[in-house]
């Protein structure tokens, strides 16, 4: 008797879920560690992370500290990437910088993908006008150069990195709306949903309960693949003038000030460009690495 109580009981079916949810991260743990590139990409990041946690401690130098005596001096066994214009160690203002970097692209496209899951939701179970306005007003977006749009933005509201981060958000919103609506549409037709509905439950319940789920794996993959270009983003309107501050150790205003001395020092230049590139390059891989991992359809 306690045996089928407790096979039938609230409790069972909660173990139950659990374990196919942890049976299910497994495999998807599983399947990302066998993609060696994205793996590595991965570990990058992470490394990336403890440099922006730990920069203060880790950094050989004060990072705006300057030393008249070492102007624009190249790689050696006292500064590894050389110093600048003012004598600052590059490599711990790059590893200051980190921090800088990873919270503004982070935080931008974290606004782009609630904003965007929200009206990718509304717009795929509503429909009807408001479809149409949600969707006519990603055609807008779309059809402007992302840079160009961020320039426009920020050329509105005043240079600053809270401003950049609001336009880099703006045009990242309308990716979601798209993908996510594409999602909606699907989970619209199935056959829980179409149960839920019939049993009467509450728009609110069936959007938030049963289809936001089956939108999640379309998220993660978007805002891992949207990171990259929120970094270059940032760094270009930095690298103009228009986002951080040119004493600011943020990757792209350290592009900037270097460019006048290309010619005699280029070391400058070179160690922040390495740094937004190989950035780029692991968040596009672990993109690709989720990507694989979550798609049902791909088997290998």
């Amino acid at each position: 008797m306690s045996n089928n109580s407790t096979v039938g009981s609230p409790l069972s079916e909660e173990v139950q879920v659990a374990v196919k949810t942890k049976g299910r991260f497994g495999v998807f743990i599983r399947k990302f560690c066998k993609q060696r590139l994205p793996l590595v990409g991965a570990c990058f990041i992470i490394l990336l992370f403890l440099i922006a946690i730990f920069g203060p401690l880790l950094s050989p130098y004060n990072p705006d500290e300057p030393d008249y005596d070492a102007l624009m001096t190249g790689p050696s066994a006292s500064h590894w990437a050389g110093t600048d214009e003012y004598g600052r160690d590059i490599l711990s203002r790059l590893m200051d910088g980190t921090r800088l970097t990873l919270a503004v692209s982070l935080s931008s496209v974290a606004i782009a993908a609630v904003l965007g899951t929200i009206l990718g939701l509304f717009s795929g179970y509503y429909g009807g006008w408001l479809d149409r306005l949600i969707m006519r007003g990603s055609d807008v977006l779309f059809s402007f150069p992302d840079l160009l749009l961020a320039i426009g933005i920020v050329a509105i509201l005043g240079p600053g990195l809270i401003n950049v981060v609001i336009a880099v958000a703006v045009f990242g919103t309308p990716s979601f709306a798209r993908i996510i609506r594409s999602v909606t549409l699907s989970a619209k037709e199935t056959l829980f949903v179409e149960a839920a509905s019939s049993m009467g439950a509450k728009n609110r319940r069936i959007i938030w309960k049963h289809i936001f789920p089956e939108t999640v794996s379309s998220i993660i993959v978007n805002v891992s693949m949207k990171i990259g270009g929120a970094i270059l983003a940032a760094a270009s309107l930095s690298f103009l003038g228009m986002g951080a501050k040119s004493t600011e150790p943020d990757w792209g205003a350290m592009l900037s000030m270097g460019r006048d001395y290309l010619s005699i020092a280029p070391h400058i230049v070179y160690f922040p460009g390495i740094a937004i590139f190989l950035t780029v390059l692991a968040f596009n891989l672990i993109g690709d690495g989720l990507r694989d991992a979550l798609d049902p359809k791909m088997k290998n």
